[in-house]
């Protein structure tokens, strides 16, 4: 009876041993596809960073060709504007400019 008893203690004995390896097997092979899980997550994440990042860029390179197309239209109305307004004078300028000439001659007279 004793030597019974004995071999059963001893072969739960081994069980649990075979369990504990087994779960430290487990154990093992989890953080493993935990580790390896989160990799996966990093590099997805440094991916979608660079695609929102070059997405950002091409907004703001858009976003300035825009103001830089708006403000030569600016610019090129306003010197428009001012050629305009320079020819309109430019008849009286002459007027002037011939006037003060004859008031030269007649002053030197």
């Amino acid at each position: 009876m004793k030597t019974e008893v004995l071999k059963d203690i001893k072969k739960a004995e081994e069980e649990y041993q075979s369990m504990i390896s087994k779960a430290q097997e487990e154990k093992k092979h989890k953080y493993s596809q935990a580790e390896l899980e989160a990799d996966n997550l990093v590099t997805k994440a440094q991916s979608n960073a660079e695609q929102y990042k070059k997405l950002k860029l091409e907004e703001a390179r858009h976003q300035a060709a825009l103001k830089h197309a708006e403000i030569i239209k600016s610019s090129n109305q306003r010197a428009a504007a001012l050629k305009q307004k320079g020819n309109q004078n430019l008849s009286k300028a002459v007027q002037l400019l011939v006037l003060r000439f004859k008031e030269q001659l007649h002053a030197e007279s």
